[in-house]
């Protein structure tokens, strides 16, 4: 009870873009990718998304792969169409087993499909024609498409930002402070770089479930530049909502942390965000992050080891910050 009691006198933030009922909403609001947690439902699956979004946020390795299945796809319709109007139609084809026939007008639909057209296979009669004049047009069309897809993804600009995966409860001057860290792994220079916490608590108010929102107060908000890895550090002190709380209070309670990040790109000359989360199941009671960085053996450059963002050492807290009463 006191615990809801000390939520109840903190000021709590409205205008978070999120809803306050709780039973409205189910799961973390954002996702550890930085995406709403939200699937949204009313609307037919083209009105839903936004494809090109969609093929830009991709993973590059699946962007390739739907590119090469919808080409093979493609190619396996026509393929299909040819063999039916009857290979006879394509002077040139090798024919053989029904096997070998739609091979070869597979890899005459390819060679049309990309405009190659090396010559042995060419189609005769007017059905045939059509058809390779109409697929000779869709290829066009599609590696117009994927071209600028490429574009797209190579030219948007992105943070390129690592977040550690757990936040720690860990010892700070004099007491203790909620912390977790980033770093760029990229060659990408960011200026500005700016950090923004907000802490939803999910409370009880006259017997209905309710999300509060808290904005964190932090040692740095704001940085000039981000070379190497950086601590984000919630101070735990009598304004926290943190403050008296103990590692059972946490675990047991139904909170998150929203992370938002945004920094100043200077290649692109443009703005970059990102964001993140973290759950109660992913605070750490009592840890201390390790250096992930040092020296070169010249003592000529900085080595930054970004495969250590997530190291750290379990170490004790000051038993009078444990022991707080809010």
């Amino acid at each position: 009870m006191a615990l809801l009691k000390r939520f109840r006198n903190l000021k709590s933030e409205e205008n978070t873009g999120f809803g306050t009922n709780s039973t409205s909403t189910g799961g973390r609001f954002i996702n550890r990718n930085g995406q709403p947690n939200v699937i949204k439902r009313g609307v037919g699956i083209l009105d839903r998304y936004s494809w090109y979004h969609t093929m830009l946020g991709m993973k590059m390795g699946r962007f390739l792969l739907l590119l090469f299945l919808i080409y093979i796809l493609i190619n396996l319709i026509f393929a299909g169409i040819y063999y039916l109007i009857g290979i006879h139609h394509l002077s040139g084809v090798n024919t053989g087993s029904p096997l070998k026939n739609f091979t070869e007008v597979f890899f005459f639909s390819a060679q049309t499909f990309t405009t190659v057209g090396y010559g042995r296979i060419s189609p005769s009669g007017f059905m045939a024609s059509a058809v390779s004049t109409f697929e000779a047009f869709l290829g066009l069309l599609s590696f117009a498409i994927a071209t600028g897809l490429f574009y797209g993804r190579f030219s948007r600009p992105q943070a390129f930002l690592k977040f550690s995966n757990n936040a720690l409860i860990a010892p700070f001057k004099d007491g203790t402070a909620l912390m977790f860290r980033l770093s760029p792994y990229k060659n990408n220079s960011l200026s500005d770089v700016e950090v923004k916490l907000t802490l939803s608590i999910t409370n009880e108010e006259n017997g209905k479930l309710t999300d509060k929102f808290y904005n964190l107060d932090l040692e740095y908000a704001k940085i000039n530049g981000l070379a190497l890895s950086w601590t984000i550090v919630h101070p735990i002190d009598d304004k926290s909502p943190f403050y008296g709380l103990s590692k059972e209070d946490i675990a047991n309670t139904d909170m998150e942390i929203m992370v938002y990040v945004k920094a100043f790109d200077g290649v692109f000359s443009n703005n970059v965000i990102t964001r993140t989360s973290y759950v109660s199941s992913e605070i750490i009671w009592g840890a201390k992050f390790n250096m992930m960085y040092h020296p070169s053996n010249d003592k000529l450059k900085t080595i930054l080891s970004v495969d250590k963002l997530n190291d750290f050492n379990l170490v004790p807290l000051p038993v009078n910050e444990v022991t707080a009463a809010p």
